[in-house]
């Protein structure tokens, strides 16, 4: 199965400070914190391992209006979660699955930042599942890097 892992979560919350506040004092670091608090960045990141997951603050919705680069889950219900899992089986043959599946992408393959690192970009190609939950699959295949984010 060309499924490896978890690339990165995302999660709402409704009080950004104690969210940071409870994952850093388990150890946890943060990604795009300054900048966020700044108000370069629209949300910030929770790090662990070769994971992420992206915190979504209160009023992130009415910040990214006529934003397209930002998707979300479409509610705090079933339908909140933004998950990403590595692909490992090439992206083409990920869209040939899905079409053969007739699971809709709603973008992709683009270039996009994943969890592995600052500067490691790898190419998702996104979906949603049936209950409206936003999902990723990322590539870092050399090749499709070099076909879709180069």
């Amino acid at each position: 199965m060309p499924v490896t892992g978890f690339d990165h979560i995302a999660l709402p919350t409704a009080d950004a400070e104690r969210f940071i506040a409870f994952y850093t004092g388990l150890g946890f670091g943060t990604l795009g914190e300054d900048e966020w608090r700044a108000g370069r960045r629209l949300l910030f990141s929770l790090t662990f391992g070769d994971n992420k997951i992206n915190v979504h603050p209160p009023g992130l919705r009415a910040a990214m209006a006529g934003r397209p680069e930002y998707i979300v889950g479409l509610t705090a219900e079933p339908g909140c979660g933004d998950v990403c899992f590595v692909w490992a089986g090439g992206i083409d043959a990920l869209v040939a699955l899905l079409q053969e599946r007739d699971i809709p992408r709603v973008t992709g393959p683009v270039g996009r930042q994943g969890g592995r690192g600052n500067d490691d970009v790898g190419v998702s190609v996104y979906i949603r599942d049936p209950d409206g939950n936003l999902v990723e699959f990322i590539s870092y295949d050399p090749d499709d890097i070099e076909r879709y984010a180069s």
